[in-house]
């Protein structure tokens, strides 16, 4: 028997016992990008959700304590029944399976973003941040240096120069003031439509949040309208950012002396960074990991990087720099060890 096959066996044992349903099966609900695992039951004709989050490789234990502190400040986060967090088993609600991704279309996107910026403005205004790891300067660079090493080096092959180094880093300078400037809130790192769920009563349902950090008020915004699996039009967007700086004004979350062009920079940057770690983690996830599909994505995300970089001068060099390496490969395609 393999170490799955015995994982998969403890599973099911616990979630009977958890249940009280002997009969009791188990089929995939989801998987995300980390080694956790969601497994779906039925309880008196109910679904439940069976998490899977091995200790050794997904401590459950930040997902349990973001969870409450997302509950206590009335978000729509799964309920936990039973927890065992020295196996890594819970027992979960079952918030559905419609995620924002297949909902999104010109009809529903205002009302659907407009339902999830509420729930955001909601987590940047009372969620408690006290003890959460700092989004800082070295966790930044950490996430940005993914880039060059797993879609430069791994995916396409090439190795960056000193002329290439000097363009990712003026970039990476930029965009580390851009970010050092802003004031900081609850930041769930992963706010997009493949984690925001529609449900009958309090929606969005909010997933995948065990990794939240203290950092950026633009990131989880530029995480939800720059979506790295679904693309708005540049006008539409800076439309939705300039309505939600106005909201955080009224709020009081930023300085009134924050005006439209400095906080789409922010946005922007902001933005910037994460889809630079995202180039380098989906080739990641690809060649490390073994999940190829990511590749498919890659195209959407390269696309932010270049159109966002080119809209500020002093970071356009990265632009051009990136380009030149990918020249004419299709970069979904990979390539062998």
């Amino acid at each position: 028997m393999t170490a799955s096959d015995d994982r998969s066996a403890a599973r099911l044992a616990w979630a009977r016992q958890a249940t009280a349903l002997p009969s009791l099966t188990l089929e995939p609900a989801s998987a995300d990008a980390s080694f956790r695992s969601y497994w779906r039951g039925y309880v008196e004709g109910q679904p439940v959700i069976v998490m899977d989050s091995p200790p050794a490789k997904e401590n459950p234990e930040p997902w349990v304590a973001i969870g409450q502190r997302l509950a206590e400040a009335g978000l729509h986060v799964p309920k936990v029944m039973v927890a065992d967090l020295a196996q890594g088993f819970l027992l979960i609600e079952d918030l559905g399976t419609r995620t924002y991704l297949p909902e999104l279309n010109d009809a529903t996107v205002d009302a659907l973003y407009g339902d999830a910026l509420d729930a955001l403005l909601r987590m940047q205004k009372h969620v408690d941040t006290s003890g959460l790891p700092a989004f800082d300067r070295a966790w930044q660079t950490m996430e940005m240096e993914i880039m060059p090493e797993w879609f430069l080096r791994r995916h396409l092959g090439v190795g960056v120069t000193c002329g290439g180094w000097d363009a990712l880093e003026i970039a990476f300078t930029h965009i580390m003031k851009a970010i050092a400037e802003q004031p900081r809130a609850f930041m769930h790192r992963d706010y997009h439509s493949r984690n925001l769920l529609v449900t009958a009563e309090r929606s969005p349902g909010i997933i995948d949040f065990q990794g939240a950090m203290s950092g950026p008020i633009t990131y989880d915004l530029a995480s939800l309208l720059r979506d790295a699996y679904v693309v708005w039009d540049n006008e539409r967007v800076e439309g939705w950012v300039e309505a939600y700086r106005l909201r955080l004004l009224d709020a009081r979350l930023l300085d009134e002396t924050v005006d439209t062009d400095r906080f789409r920079r922010w946005f922007d940057l902001t933005g910037l960074q994460r889809h630079i770690k995202i180039l380098g983690l989906f080739c990641r996830l690809c060649y490390r990991d073994g999940k190829p599909g990511y590749l498919d994505d890659l195209p959407r995300v390269l696309r932010y990087v270049l159109d966002t970089a080119r809209r500020h001068a002093d970071i356009a060099p990265l632009a051009d720099f990136i380009e030149a390496q990918i020249g004419d490969r299709d970069i979904r395609v990979a390539t062998a060890a």
